[in-house]
């Protein structure tokens, strides 16, 4: 399996920079692997595709501002993205300047924060501050949202509450869970009164997300750790919507993620800690029925789960339809919804 076997020609004019005025403003495209059909419809439709015993399962982690600026003691200039707060006073991050800092540099972040670089960690680097205020408070303070790459603009007050879902309520993501970006609080009660079970795991997104694949031979790459958090209580939600005849609905890769590393071992349980799952086509899903998922970047870990999903040829094929009608793109884009997984298609 190549990665180049997950590429696709996307106009830049398609990359979403900002999110439309209303959340269910969105278009959504409905895919059903098992009749090899894709239509268009509204996200204000999106209620329409469920019905009374499904379960949608949420990530509820929360994005934190976690980009800075400054500079080193010498007066370089770093940018920091934040990967994971390991503690008050320490956090592991992305450190972008001229020349990689040497441990003990001491960095001056917002004309605010002191800090110093304790060591590297393969690519990323733990750095440590002083003072008697949290790296998060710090962080809530100071700190620009983390926008992806492919937003050509820095970030805007708006963004504290867009790139965000309603019912975000963990924080420790670095990017939002975007296929909840959709939803309101309207959206949410319509779901709960036409009788459609909602349940909440937690997984951290990373920085990692955004990374392509870089190699040309998929079973090669070195897939990223996020640190997953599924109850046992969403377990057993679980499995009783399976025993009554429901669907269980992922909103988002990430939920996907996170469900399917807790049945690694052959059966869905509580588990919380770091995952590595990488699912590509063959995988075999285990608990999730359907999907809803926003556009990936080409040649993503993300655009290979959801052709695990639906099968490679069907998804690129529904993504050349999006490109020709007009979909938005990424995180502020548009959705789609894979009403059900189709095991013909995992090796396709």
């Amino acid at each position: 399996m190549k990665s180049s076997d997950f590429d696709f020609k996307l106009p830049e004019r398609l990359i979403a920079q900002r999110p439309l005025p209303e959340r269910q403003a969105s278009r959504l495209l409905v895919l059903d692997p098992q009749e090899a059909s894709y239509q268009d419809h509204q996200f204000t439709h999106f209620d329409q595709f469920l019905q009374a015993g499904d379960l949608l399962v949420f990530n509820d982690t929360q994005v934190f501002p976690a980009r800075l600026f400054g500079q080193k003691h010498t007066g370089g200039k770093v940018e920091i993205l934040v990967e994971r707060i390991l503690d008050e006073k320490t956090l592991l991050a992305h450190v972008r300047a001229s020349k990689s800092p040497r441990p003990g540099t001491i960095l001056t972040l917002e004309n605010k924060i002191e800090c110093e670089v304790i060591r590297r960690d393969d690519d990323l680097f733990i750095l440590e501050q002083e003072s008697n205020t949290h790296w998060l408070d710090l962080l809530q303070d100071y700190g620009h949202m983390p926008l992806p790459p492919y937003i050509q603009r820095a970030d805007e007050e708006n963004d504290r509450q867009r790139y965000q879902t309603v019912y975000a309520r963990q924080p420790g993501a670095v990017a939002a869970p975007t296929a909840g970006l959709h939803f309101d609080d309207d959206m949410l009660q319509r779901l709960q009164q036409k009788g459609v079970q909602q349940a909440y795991i937690t997984l951290h997104v990373g920085a990692g997300t955004f990374q392509p694949v870089r190699v040309d031979n998929v079973a090669e790459h070195v897939m990223h750790a996020e640190w997953i958090d599924v109850p046992d209580s969403v377990c057993e939600t679980i499995r009783r919507t399976h025993e009554n005849g429901g669907r269980v609905v992922a909103v988002g890769t990430t939920v996907v993620r996170s469900l399917e590393s807790a049945a690694q071992n052959g059966a869905l349980k509580s588990f919380q800690g770091d995952t590595r799952l990488f699912i590509t086509p063959g995988f075999k899903f285990q608990v999730v029925d359907a999907m809803l998922t926003n556009f990936h970047l080409p040649k993503s870990t993300l655009l290979m789960l959801v052709s695990a999903f639906a099968g490679k040829k069907f998804i690129l094929d529904a993504y050349q339809h999006a490109v020709e009608q007009g979909y938005r793109f990424f995180s502020y884009g548009d959705a789609m919804l894979i009403k059900n997984r189709c095991e013909s298609f995992n090796t396709n």
